[in-house]
């Protein structure tokens, strides 16, 4: 699979100076936990889960989290779990080589080995499991969990903790529990695939929900946490771990109190007013802006729960091409004694020993969502998405 793959070959031409690579569920973890992208939650007792899953993947999702815990009553699990058995047969079953990384949310530890082996051969088109509320204490049997489920199924599992727990919200507690939850991550390192921010359990302990006009970074209890979750646990220095931004719950407005958050100039340039009011209507101005400053503040990818989150998620992950030309200068190997060079586009200074984390990561972004052509943004990626 790849990114923006659903699009004509054609239009991916014109759109893109570099297209983004070709990836398997077996591809190095470096590379999947980038391209993880916007990873879209689905309950696990949708009766046509495995017609959903190849709808999602024709759209272009490449990531899916099938959930037995918050989405779905506490009744229901059981029917849940039967339901995931029958669909991931059914998948298994069909003659489709490129479906989504596909991961189970659990509720318990027991479930993980549970479910591997009740998947059978159907095992194979699992990616891993999520896991809730996760803190040292509660997190080592998850994961010796799924170490066990590995072993026996013979399958690669990767784990994704959500950080949502109280916790980790309280600041007398925060450090210490960011210090814990480092210590069960760094140990079992190879199988934690990404860390994954459980926003809306965080606002929940205040009684919070932030409006579809503000973003996780206006709450400012959140932000601080997001910051801390970062500085611990998502250092470029070789110590960290991907983490992915927060969920975004809204897909429609019906009245607003601030003014739209979509600047008109890239559209009337793209000829694509309507495409901009379009995105308005259906709060994707407080989308996209909350996934440029996800971005700006460490995190990669986002949760989703709506599929018309997808395409927003991924045309902002691609690199444009001023960005690819400045991390191609930083990482030249005649730079690597350091020193400053002047952007090729002329607007900025590039500092090599400084920048170099940034290139390196915007290196690996470019490999997996591709290098836009130096006349094509972010608009003209949305537009060919949703005409596709």
């Amino acid at each position: 699979m790849r990114h923006f793959g659903h699009i004509a070959p054609g239009v991916r031409q014109r759109l893109f100076h570099q297209e983004p690579c070709v990836f398997d569920a077996d591809s190095p973890a470096r590379l999947l936990s980038t391209a993880l992208g916007a990873t879209l939650y689905s309950p696990a007792t949708r009766p046509r889960l495995a017609d959903d899953i190849l709808k999602q993947a024709d759209r272009g999702v490449v990531s899916m989290v099938l959930c037995l815990e918050d989405s779905i009553g506490d009744q229901d699990v059981p029917a849940g779990e039967e339901n995931l058995v029958r669909q991931f047969t059914d998948l298994a079953g069909r003659d489709r080589d490129e479906l989504p990384l596909l991961f189970i949310r659990v509720r318990h530890p027991e479930q993980i080995p549970d479910l591997a082996r009740r998947l059978g051969p159907a095992v194979r088109l699992l990616s891993g499991f999520v896991l809730p509320k996760f803190t040292e204490e509660r997190g080592i049997p998850f994961l010796e969990a799924l170490t066990a489920a590995e072993t026996a199924s013979g399958r690669r599992l990767f784990a994704m903790p959500v950080l949502e727990s109280p916790e980790l919200l309280y600041r007398e507690s925060r450090v210490e529990t960011l210090e814990g939850i480092f210590r069960a991550v760094d140990k079992y390192r190879e199988r934690v695939l990404a860390l994954r921010l459980g926003v809306t359990d965080f606002c929940s302990s205040y009684g919070l929900r932030r409006a579809p006009d503000m973003t996780a970074y206006d709450v400012q209890i959140v932000a601080s946490v997001i910051a801390d979750v970062v500085n611990m646990l998502g250092r470029a220095d070789g110590t960290g771990f991907t983490v992915t931004g927060p969920v975004w719950e809204y897909f429609r407005v019906q009245e607003r109190m601030f003014k739209p958050q979509l600047r008109r100039s890239p559209f009337l340039e793209g000829q694509a007013e309507e495409l901009r009011e379009a995105l308005i209507e259906h709060a994707m101005d407080g989308l996209l802006r909350e996934i440029a400053l996800d971005q700006a503040n460490g995190l990669t990818g986002k949760t989703c729960i709506h599929p018309s989150h997808v395409l927003p998620v991924h045309a902002l992950s691609v690199v444009s091409h001023e960005e690819f030309s400045d991390a191609q200068d930083i990482l030249r190997p005649e730079q690597g004694g350091g020193g400053v060079l002047r952007s090729q586009y002329t607007n900025k200074m590039n500092e090599v020993k400084p920048h170099r984390a940034w290139a390196e990561r915007t290196m690996l972004r470019a490999e997996v969502f591709g290098v836009a052509n130096e006349d094509v943004g972010f608009v003209e990626l949305l537009a060919a998405g949703i005409a596709d």
